[in-house]
């Protein structure tokens, strides 16, 4: 069974799909009414040779969608009877234009192993449709051959040489796209095996006191009844002590280092292939540097799952923290459950959670008064990359 064809993500087709009309459209389309131009000597002619030049236009602006199959075949059906047409009735060398973009688009849908066989098709089209100008100009066969088999086939040639060239093009971004996606999985990947990590930690270790001290209170029950139950004391504790840290684990309110926190975030992002840069105004103080921390790793999560981000500038002050990344799809914003839970935090402990959405560019920012980060001088530095 054949693999189903990487695909774009759509803000990336998006984007390619305007580079594209802006830059190849005005060319493509001058071209179509100057070679159009050329070719007629009469009104009708215009009729005739129209369509081929449409059929183009027609094929390439799908190409460029990413939806050219369902338009190929009557494409090359118009493009392909205007050639004919053009040669021995209207005598117009250009009118194989439309045949030869058509032809060259449709490539992309006919299957790898066949495109060999396909190419040589349509040069052998081009060129015996050429030729068959013999049977109404007799008079120069070296102009005919020139202009109407010769021309045509070179250039269609061309062409088709330069599809094939932009279609490997195309094929690089969207292996270049999943390796991206890949790598972000990856990322996220590896945050949720340091959450595993981290309940290991808290538990591993304590299921293992437990057992060592209830296989001794169940030892001293009959010989010293003080000690056990002093042993079970403390196995209580040390169990409620567990629950507490799996549950601020859980909940993302275990207690966080910031700076261990960015160097964290920094590696979660380049491992993704996103360009971080970090700028220290100031250092938080040791208070909001917890819930700065929290907000930065909810944050970085955030970026990896639903954005298809290329860059992203973290910012720390005394009082506060922000980061701001690019990639964000424009429409609806997503459910972010893990910041509208530490809004509430940030909030009852008195600063303010921004989240904000302009254009492709995301926006969030905790801030904390300043009196809650006038404890700690001021450390400019930058880390970029």
């Amino acid at each position: 069974m054949t693999a189903p064809a990487p695909r774009f993500t759509a803000s990336t087709q998006k984007r390619l799909r305007r580079l594209n009309l802006a830059t190849s459209l005005p060319p493509v389309v001058f071209a179509a009414v100057v070679l159009v131009y050329m070719d007629v000597r009469a009104w009708w002619h215009v009729v005739v040779l129209a369509p081929g030049a449409v059929a183009a236009l027609v094929a390439f602006e799908r190409w460029t969608a990413n939806d050219l199959a369902r338009f190929a075949l009557p494409c090359v059906v118009v493009a392909g009877a205007v050639w004919p047409v053009g040669v021995l009735v209207t005598g117009s060398p250009n009118a194989y234009w439309g045949i030869c973009a058509v032809g060259s688009l449709a490539l992309r849908e006919v299957q790898r192993r066949r495109r060999a066989l396909a190419v040589a098709g349509l040069l052998c089209f081009v060129a015996v449709i050429g030729a068959t100008r013999l049977l109404v100009q007799r008079d120069d066969i070296g102009d005919v051959l020139g202009l109407y088999v010769l021309l045509p086939t070179v250039l269609t040639v061309v062409v088709a040489a330069l599809t094939v060239a932009g279609e490997r093009f195309f094929d690089l971004i969207r292996e270049l796209e999943q390796t991206r996606e890949r790598e972000a999985e990856l990322a996220v990947v590896r945050e949720r095996v340091r959450f595993a990590s981290d309940l290991h930690d808290i538990q591993g270790h304590t299921l293992h006191v437990v057992k060592l001290k209830i296989a001794l209170a169940q030892r001293l029950l009959d010989r010293d009844t003080a000690r056990a139950q002093k042993e079970l004391r403390e196995t209580y504790a040390l169990v409620s002590d567990t629950i507490a840290q799996t549950k601020e684990l859980a909940y993302a309110q275990r207690r966080l280092n910031l700076t261990a926190e960015v160097e964290n975030a920094k590696n979660l992002f380049e491992a993704a292939g996103i360009r971080v840069r970090v700028t220290r105004e100031a250092e938080a103080d040791a208070r909001s540097s917890e819930l700065l921390g929290q907000v930065l790793r909810e944050t970085t999560t955030n970026i990896l799952r639903h954005a298809q981000a290329t860059q992203v500038q973290i910012t720390l002050t005394g009082a506060g923290i922000t980061i701001v990344n690019d990639g964000v799809t424009v429409g609806t914003l997503p459910e972010l459950r893990g910041l509208a839970a530490l809004r509430q935090r940030v909030t009852g402990d008195g600063g303010v959670l921004t989240v904000e959405q302009s254009d492709e560019r995301f926006l969030t920012a905790a801030a904390f008064p300043p009196a809650r980060a006038d404890a700690a001088p001021p450390a400019p530095g930058e880390d970029a990359r």
